[in-house]
C-alpha cells in the first residue's frame, strides 16, 4: 500500500539503475556533486540532473577544440576552471535553440526549461567552489532568464467540468461508431479517473500509482504517494465514491490483469497498470470534445480543483495541504489570480445609498 507498494519499489529501483547508468557517463567530479544531492533529492530528480550535465559536457566536447579528443569520463576538475562565463552563456543560447548538422533534429526550450536545465550546472560549480576544489564560479556571472509569474491560470468553470464528464458518459455527435464503441469499453474507468482528479486535485503520477488497496470506500479515503515520495491520506466526496465503486464493481472486476499488474487500480485494455501517458491522452481526448477552446491537461484538472476549493473556503493553507504543496508560497503564487476576483467583489460590496438595515 502507498509508498511501500510493489509498484513504487519497482519504480524506485528502476530509477536507481538508470541513475547508475548515467553516472557512468559523467566525469568523477560531476558524480561527486550528484552523490552530494542523494539525501535531499529523489532519484528521478538526480536522473534529470545527470541528463542535463551529460548534455553540457557533450556540448563542451563538441564545441570547444580543447576537449574534442578527450572522453567526457576522462574530464578532470580543471576543466571547470577552463570554462569561462562566455562559454556558459553560449551554452545557454544553445539549449534555447539548436539545429543538428543534418537539419533533422531541432530542440528548443522556453525560459522556464532553460532555468531548470541550468540548475544542476550552477549547483555543480557552487558545490566545488564551496569545497575549494575550484577558485572561481563562472556560472555566478551568468544571468538566468527572468521568469514572469503567470496569473492566467488555465482552469475550467463548472459548466466546462460538467461538459467534459458528460462527454465521457454520452459521447459526442462527431464521434464515429467505432470511437463510441471503444469509449464504451472504458467509460467507467475514464469517468472514475477524471472525477477523481477533479474531485481531489491529485497529480497524474499519483493517479497512475494507485493500487486497489489504496482506496477505502467505507470512510472515503485515498492513500497516495506524493511527488517527493512521502505518503498522504486524502478524503473524497460522494461523487468520487460513486464512480470509483461503479468502476471497481464493473469494468475492473472483468479485467484479466497482466502478470505483475494485479494490484493496480486503473488498467489499460491490455490489463496493465494505466500509464501516465495514457491518462494524459484520455484527458486530452475528452477535453477536445467538450472544451475545444482550452488546452486541458491533467495539471489543469488540478488547477480547476485548487481554484474551486479556494473559492469555497478562502483558506490558502488548506489548498496547499490538500494539493501537497510543501511550501504555501507555491500555492499563494499559483492562485494569486483569484485575489483579483475578490477585489472585484469589493467594488460593489459597499453602497452608502442603501438604507441601514
Amino acid at each position: 500500500m502507498g509508498k511501500d507498494s510493489e509498484f513504487y519499489r519497482s519504480k524506485r529501483n528502476h530509477q536507481l539503475l538508470r541513475l547508475r547508468s548515467l553516472l557512468d557517463q559523467l566525469p568523477g567530479f560531476a558524480q561527486d556533486y550528484i552523490h552530494s544531492k542523494e539525501i535531499t533529492s529523489q532519484p528521478s530528480t538526480l536522473v534529470s540532473y545527470s541528463y542535463d550535465l551529460i548534455t553540457f559536457f557533450t556540448y563542451i566536447k563538441e564545441k570547444n577544440p580543447l576537449f574534442k579528443s578527450t572522453k567526457i569520463t576522462d574530464f578532470h576538475i580543471d576543466v571547470l576552471e577552463q570554462i569561462t562565463a562566455f562559454d556558459i552563456e553560449e551554452y545557454q543560447r544553445y539549449i534555447e535553440l539548436d539545429v543538428s548538422a543534418d537539419q533533422k533534429t531541432i530542440h528548443e526550450n522556453g525560459k522556464k526549461a532553460i532555468a531548470r536545465k541550468m540548475a544542476p550546472l550552477r549547483g555543480m560549480y557552487q558545490y566545488h567552489y564551496k569545497h575549494k576544489n575550484i577558485k572561481e564560479d563562472p556560472t555566478a556571472l551568468v544571468e538566468l532568464p527572468k521568469l514572469k509569474k503567470d496569473k492566467n491560470i488555465i482552469r475550467m468553470n463548472n459548466y466546462e467540468v460538467r461538459a467534459i464528464l458528460n462527454a465521457i458518459e454520452y459521447g459526442n455527435e462527431q464521434m464515429t461508431k467505432r470511437q463510441r464503441a471503444y469509449c464504451q469499453r472504458t467509460k467507467a474507468r475514464d469517468l472514475a479517473i477524471l472525477t477523481l482528479m477533479l474531485g481531489t486535485g491529485i497529480r497524474v503520477s499519483e493517479c497512475n500509482g494507485l493500487d486497489l488497496s489504496d482506496v477505502d470506500l467505507i470512510v472515503n479515503t485515498l492513500t497516495i504517494v506524493r511527488k517527493g515520495g512521502g505518503q498522504d491520506l486524502l478524503y473524497f466526496g460522494e461523487d468520487v465514491h460513486n464512480v470509483l465503486k461503479d468502476y471497481i464493481e464493473t469494468e475492473r472486476k472483468n479485467i484479466l490483469p497482466a502478470a505483475g499488474h494485479e494490484k493496480a487500480l486503473f488498467y489499460s485494455l491490455q490489463g496493465k497498470r494505466i500509464s501516465v501517458d495514457a491518462i494524459e491522452k484520455l484527458v486530452k481526448k475528452y477535453a477536445q470534445m467538450a472544451v475545444p477552446n482550452k488546452k486541458i491537461t491533467p495539471h489543469k484538472l488540478r488547477s480547476t480543483y485548487g481554484t474551486a476549493l479556494y473559492r469555497e473556503t478562502g483558506d490558502i493553507r488548506l489548498v496547499a495541504d490538500v494539493l501537497g504543496h510543501e511550501n504555501v508560497n507555491t500555492t499563494i503564487d499559483y492562485y494569486a489570480a483569484i485575489e483579483d476576483e475578490h477585489k472585484k467583489m469589493a467594488a460593489n460590496a459597499v453602497d452608502f445609498k442603501r438604507p441601514d438595515q
